[in-house]
């Protein structure tokens, strides 16, 4: 029997139905799944994938009313390229797996492009994702809005009623998340993280031009595997759509630093795609063949048990909860 998990859309309960199987047949060493591999592995194929890949995102975002190519040239012809030199820790290596292509970028993340692309990307994603959704906005309700629902609940459980005072938004891109995260906890000092300096500074520059808030967001250049960043210095550690671009041993990583990093008590949030969701399950073989010649770790991130990851790191109380139809927010807490 498949499983379902209710989420709020504004307008009553949405069931947002498991499949039948662990993680999709296009994962893994499964036949089909070697066959993807097979044709991705040629590269003249390979690069009519990753522009068709690239032109389905387009098309998809603009045919729901998000201006793809507006807001890249908004961004391009902007004064962004200012915020690089107080964003930009030059003596920063980057890991092996992070100068891949992928996103269908050539430079991965390092490129003005990639950055000045990444929220349209973001909203084309949420929207994907609810397609029934009459507006971005209540998209962002469902999406958003059950991801930051399920932090709060889980922290208000586990932790004793400790008061949020520090957040840690690792791979935090162009701040979408960060700045959903400061409006759910105004109360809150934010600090977004990320490998990409490009991404950051249209995070830094995007927020100069919104309203002043209490608190200020803290960016910071720095990899979330070793951030530097003192022990037990935040309450929520988040880390959102990023464990499915890096292999295995970099989502080990991630969430040891995220242990480290968090107080006792304090909560660890990942969201990001649902082996289990009916929907990733069930995609045409066209749409998982483009995804996945984008996306070189997908399968380490299929086959990796989060929770077992997260479990030996130390925390405890470990949850999963469908919290859209293609996503899933895993919390857990670091014992007292």
């Amino acid at each position: 029997m498949a499983a379902s998990t209710s989420g709020s859309s504004g307008q009553g309960t949405v069931a947002f139905e498991e499949g039948q199987l662990e993680r999709p047949r296009w994962t893994g060493e499964t036949p089909l799944s070697l066959l993807v591999g097979a044709l991705i592995s040629f590269k003249p194929l390979y690069s009519v994938m990753k522009f068709g890949a690239r032109q389905v995102l387009i098309s998809t975002a603009e045919k729901t009313n998000i201006p793809w190519r507006e807001m890249t040239r908004k961004i391009l012809e902007s004064d962004v390229y200012k915020e690089m030199e107080s964003i930009e820790d030059t003596s920063l290596v980057y890991p092996d797996y992070y100068l891949n292509p992928f996103h269908a970028y050539d430079e991965g993340n390092l490129s003005w492009l990639a950055a000045a692309e990444a929220e349209a990307a973001t909203m084309s994603m949420v929207r994907r994702a609810i397609p029934y959704a009459s507006s971005l906005d209540e998209a962002n309700q469902i999406v958003r809005g059950n991801w930051l629902k399920a932090i709060e609940e889980h922290h208000q459980k586990y932790s004793q009623d400790i008061v949020i005072r520090d957040i840690l938004d690792i791979g935090c891109s162009v701040g979408v998340s960060t700045r959903f995260l400061a409006d759910k906890f105004p109360a809150a000092k934010l600090t977004g993280l990320d490998l990409s300096p490009y991404f950051l500074a249209v995070a830094q520059f995007k927020e100069k031009q919104s309203n002043p808030r209490t608190n200020p967001i803290r960016w910071i250049h720095a990899n979330g595997e070793s951030t530097g960043l003192p022990s037990k210095s935040y309450d929520i550690v988040s880390i959102a759509y990023v464990f499915h671009e890096c292999p295995a041993r970099a989502i080990k990583n991630l969430v040891n630093e995220a242990f480290r990093l968090l107080r006792p008590g304090g909560t660890f949030a990942l969201t990001d795609n649902s082996p289990k969701s009916k929907i990733l399950q069930e995609l045409s073989p066209v749409l998982f063949t483009l995804m996945k010649s984008t996306e070189p770790f997908l399968d380490e991130y299929y086959l990796t048990d989060i929770e077992k990851v997260m479990t030996e790191a130390g925390f405890i109380k470990v949850t999963t909860i469908l919290t859209d139809p293609r996503h899933r927010t895993v919390t857990a807490t670091v014992p007292y």
